[in-house]
């Protein structure tokens, strides 16, 4: 996080101001409450960017801050860059009042959490790519990739839903802020010799984090390879349909499950372990 800025607690005009007020010591009282202001602000920061966008209430119920505080750490934020407001999407007929304000961590921000090496890493596959080629590239994402892909397969076990949740926090554990859950409704599909629409049932996997945007920008074979491991774990198709690399708010993967047609047919309605006969991705 960046440091306190003029004007602010813990900035040398702050500390003057004070001074006059307070006992011998005071300076210390001071700095201790910056760092403490300081240490609160990161912690915000950091929920908004494991969240997703949320609103002030929603931030400020999850730790325990007042109204008043999580506005002020909010406004702090705003005015350092990590964060920016946006409005809340509504669907249908909204009701009486102004839309929901929505607080996102915005590219600064998430940079003040990335690792320290993305220059060096987007040197070297520049140099892979110039010398071998990008299919090179390619192969190295999938070789790294392997390596998340053994550390996670006894773990991806269970039923599809039981896996999806399984892999979502394998991700967070390795700093991925990731979460999962039922895929929103999506269109209905006419299958061949139909009459009637087909809905297709389905998991969603949303990374709220990804430690590798920066180079991943870049090279977009990194999350292609990270893709395809995906399917290999879970055993069904799925679609990276945003990424972060690319400007998105967050990294979100469809997770295919079943047509309600297979379900009927297979007398399991309701349940979400049934997986296309196609299994996962293939490289």
């Amino acid at each position: 996080m960046k440091t306190a800025r003029p004007g602010t607690a813990g900035a040398p005009g702050a500390a003057a101001r004070g001074a006059g007020n307070l006992a011998s010591g005071g300076s210390a009282v001071l700095h201790g409450a910056a760092h403490t202001e300081r240490g609160t602000r990161g912690q915000v920061a950091r929920l908004i960017l494991e969240l997703g966008p949320s609103t002030a209430a929603t931030l400020g119920g999850r730790l325990g801050l007042t109204p008043a505080a999580i506005r002020r750490h909010l406004d702090n934020l705003i005015a350092e860059g990590m964060v920016e407001t946006r409005t809340a999407r509504t669907y249908g007929n909204r009701g009486r009042g102004r839309p929901a304000k929505l607080f996102v961590i915005t590219d600064a921000g998430r940079s003040a959490f990335e690792h320290a090496y993305d220059d060096l890493a987007t040197s070297a596959l520049r140099f892979v790519a110039e010398r071998m080629g990008q299919q090179a590239v390619a192969e190295f994402a999938r070789r790294q990739v392997s390596e998340l892909e053994r550390r996670y397969a006894s773990a991806v076990t269970g039923d599809l839903r039981t896996r999806v949740q399984a892999l979502a926090e394998a991700l967070s554990a390795d700093g991925y802020a990731a979460s999962a859950g039922p895929a929103p409704a999506v269109s209905p599909m006419h299958m061949a010799g139909e009459q009637s629409p087909i809905h297709v049932a389905g998991e969603q996997i949303c990374q709220h984090h990804c430690p590798v945007a920066h180079v991943a920008a870049e090279f977009p074979q990194l999350c292609e390879a990270e893709t395809e491991a995906f399917g290999r774990l879970l055993g069904t198709p799925v679609q990276r349909l945003a990424t972060i690399a690319h400007g998105d708010g967050i990294c979100t993967t469809h997770v295919t499950g079943t047509t309600a047609r297979d379900r009927t047919a297979t007398g399991n309605e309701g349940n979400d372990d049934d997986t296309p006969e196609s299994g996962g991705l293939s490289l």
